[in-house]
Order: C-alpha cells, then sequence, then structure tokens
C-alpha cells in the first residue's frame, strides 16, 4: 500500500505506539482487499455499531482503555447505535436479571468510554443517525468510516456517501486516524452494480419483503432495481426514504448488500442511469408471486407456531417521523372501524430519542400511547438476544429482526390487523 508520509510516519510511530498499531490494523485490513492508497474520512460525524456492555467483549473495552490512555480519542464526533435496555418495553422479573446481572453487565461503564472517545450526546445512541432529527447525515461523496450495516447501506444508496461494511472496531480506527482504505465500495468501479434487479408487481411491494428477496439473491453484490419508480416517484421524499430505510435494512441482512441503485430515484442512478450496470449483470424478476414464495419460505422458530402474540415490535431500523405519524393515523382508523379503543397485543415502537422528543411535541406520541403503544428507544434486537425473550411469540414487520432471531415476520398490513383485532390474531 502506497501511504503519504504522513501516513507513514504515523505508522513509524510518530504519534506513539498506540497510533502505530492502529494505523498498522487499518493497513492490514486494506492489504487484504487489495487497497492501495488510503483515502480522507470527510464525513462530519462517525458512527458506532457497539453500543451495548456485553461482560463477553472485555477485549473491546481493553481496546478502548488503550486508546483513550493514549489519548486517541475520536478525530470525529459521533452517534452509536441503540441502547439495549429500557425499562419501559414489558420484561418478567426473571428477563430484568437476565438483562442486568449477566448480558449487559458494562453498560455504564461502557457508555462513559464512549463519551471520552467522542461520542456527542447521550440520546444520540440510534441505527437512524442519518435522519434529519439526529444530525448525523453525511453529504454526496463523502467517505465514512462505518459499521451499522442499514445505516452503510442507506448512506451508500440514499445520501451517495461513500462506505464499505466495516467492522465495530475497524470503524473506530478509520475515526481515529482520520483515513481508510480505498477499495470496494469507495471505488467508482466497486459501485456499479451486477445484477439487474426487474421489479414487476401488480401493487407496491412491501419495503421489507422486497429487501430481503433482493438481499437473499444477490448477496454482497449491487443491484440496479428497475420498476419501484412507479410507486416511489423519482424524488427522495420523506415517504420515498422512508421506504429505503426498510428496504435498504432488508437487504443488508438478508443477504449482505452495502450499497443499491433505485432507477430514476437515487443520486448516482438519477446521474448516470444504466452506465452504472456492469456488463454481463445477471437479471433477477420479481413479481407478487416471487415475493409470496419468499415470504412462504421464512422458517417459524415458535415452540408452538399457532401461539397468540405475546409481543410486537416495530421500528427496526428505529423509526422516522413520519412512519410514526402513518402508524398513528392507521391505528386509530383501524380502531375506530373496530369499535375498539386500544391494541389487543403489547406494541413497542422503536425510533431515536430525538425522533421521540419531536413526536412529543405535537399529538403523535401521546395518541400513540392512548392506543397502547410503549414508545422506546432500544434496539429490538438486543431485546431478543435475552434467551428468555427468545421464548415468547414476538411478531415483527422487521425482517432485520426476524432474520438475526426468534421474533416471526408479518407484513405491516397483516400486522395492523393483529395488534388491532379484539383476538389478537390474524
Amino acid at each position: 500500500m502506497k501511504l503519504t508520509p504522513e501516513q507513514q510516519a504515523m505508522l513509524d510511530g510518530a504519534q506513539g505506539e498506540t497510533m502505530a498499531k492502529v494505523v498498522k490494523t487499518l493497513v492490514m485490513y486494506g492489504d487484504a482487499f487489495g487497497a492501495e492508497r488510503m483515502v480522507p474520512v470527510t464525513s462530519k460525524c462517525g458512527h458506532t455499531v457497539i453500543s451495548f456492555g456485553l461482560k463477553a467483549i472485555k477485549p473491546v473495552y481493553e481496546l478502548y482503555d488503550q486508546l483513550i490512555a493514549a489519548g486517541l480519542t475520536s478525530g470525529q464526533k459521533f452517534t452509536a447505535d441503540p441502547r439495549p435496555i429500557d425499562p419501559n418495553v414489558p420484561s418478567s422479573l426473571l428477563e430484568d436479571i437476565v438483562f442486568k446481572k449477566i448480558m449487559y453487565t458494562h453498560q455504564k461503564e461502557y457508555e462513559a468510554q464512549l463519551k471520552k472517545l467522542g461520542i456527542t450526546k447521550d440520546e444520540d445512541y440510534t441505527c437512524t443517525c442519518y435522519l434529519d432529527q439526529v444530525g448525523n447525515k453525511p453529504e454526496k461523496g463523502d467517505v465514512l468510516s462505518w459499521a451499522e450495516s442499514s445505516a452503510v447501506v442507506y448512506a451508500n444508496s440514499v445520501l451517495g456517501a461513500r462506505c464499505n461494511r466495516n467492522s465495530g472496531i475497524i470503524e473506530l480506527m478509520g475515526s481515529v486516524a482520520g483515513f481508510v482504505p480505498e477499495f470496494g465500495l469507495l471505488t467508482d468501479e466497486g459501485r456499479k452494480a451486477t445484477w439487474i434487479v426487474e421489479v414487476k408487481c401488480e401493487k407496491k411491494p412491501e419495503a421489507q419483503l422486497l429487501g430481503s428477496a433482493i438481499g437473499m439473491k444477490v448477496m454482497e453484490e449491487v443491484p440496479y432495481v428497475k420498476g419501484l419508480d412507479k410507486w416511489l416517484g423519482t424524488e427522495l421524499n420523506d415517504d420515498a426514504c422512508a421506504y429505503l430505510k426498510d428496504f435498504g435494512a432488508a437487504t443488508a441482512s438478508n443477504g449482505a448488500v452495502g450499497l443499491y441503485h433505485i432507477e430514476n430515484l437515487t443520486p448516482e442512478a438519477k446521474e448516470q442511469g444504466e452506465a452504472l450496470i456492469q456488463e454481463g449483470a445477471q437479471v433477477y424478476v420479481i413479481d407478487d408471486a416471487e415475493l409470496e414464495r419468499v415470504k412462504a419460505s421464512y422458517p417459524i422458530v415458535w415452540k408452538d407456531p399457532d401461539a397468540k402474540p405475546a409481543l410486537c415490535f416495530v421500528g427496526c431500523p428505529h423509526l422516522s417521523l413520519k412512519q410514526m405519524e402513518d402508524w398513528c393515523g392507521k391505528i386509530g382508523e383501524k380502531l375506530r372501524l373496530s369499535g375498539r379503543d386500544r391494541l389487543s397485543v403489547p406494541t413497542v415502537f422503536t425510533a431515536s430519542p430525538a425522533v421521540i422528543r419531536e413526536a412529543e411535541k405535537g399529538t403523535v406520541a401521546a395518541k400513540l400511547r392512548s392506543y397502547g403503544v410503549i414508545i422506546s428507544y432500544i434496539c429490538p434486537l438486543m431485546y431478543m438476544n435475552n434467551p428468555l425473550c427468545k421464548r415468547k411469540a414476538v411478531i415483527t414487520c422487521s425482517n432485520k429482526l426476524r432474520t438475526y432471531t426468534s421474533a416471526r415476520f408479518y407484513t405491516e398490513g397483516e400486522i395492523l390487523d393483529i395488534i388491532t383485532s379484539k383476538e389478537g390474531r390474524l
């Protein structure tokens, strides 16, 4: 790898032994992927995917202590993924004991480390750091050092920034050093599509279901999606961005997509069109029947497949303010038509603290709570990692949560029917 004189000096120890180790790690990472040089991290804020104080990640705490002791706080301020615990989310006494005494035993100490390393504010724990209310929104062309898969794919695809799917440690090292190795999605060639996805549905496809189908088909490659602008339009408004947020999270978790292009909509697709498609790209046609096939393929891992749902999670990734408003309207109308006042299934809506605070300013949060919705800032995945919580019959419209936990997937329409019905079932 060709380093600049400044980078070489850092590697040789000009800024201390710890920084030399950081740079050496980045060099080894770049060498593994054939990078020829480092490029500066240009985003105004970083983001860390590791937000949970698990006892099992002691080496991470020790590494962070070394960075702090050497004075190597992040070259950027940054946000972090959601906190794993919220007392407002339903849990039993035994589940609480597992959360606090066995799983997230180092949460307080770990968050103290994050403050020293450069985290912005206590409220900036969210997987949707790029939302306007949070303020960590990269500009087009910015080079990032992030790892959170749903944030990486959104930043690359919707915002036109450039970031690889890094690990939780590499992302912090890139922020500390101020540069990352150039390969993959940081290069023009690496951002070209190797798949053409033709959407030929008769109705607007469910974002999480369409993303799942594409992710499982193309895996880590880049898809160029045609036909979706029929429903989303050609401007990145609130509705389109909310759709792409959930769509992208499903492609990234059900596969390993770090970038997608939507014809006539996402920045690079609008600028370059089919010039983004590599010669010999494979074709995947998706219609309503294909989406039904994909949905039917999901395993049901509940002990009792016919169990009544005990809990529902909506918001993985975290909900946008527009999504909270839309859900509020739909729930209110559905309850009114059924002559009911409250939901029949305990339901948790998760969003960033900043979005929740904005929702509190109007009537949305109060209305949702009046229907029985619990509004929380936690990561549903971290909640479901509790072995006792895994035994619950949890439902969700998040394909990311379905993939990583025992939660059962339903479309947003099905979730709405279940939680507003008298029986709490379809």
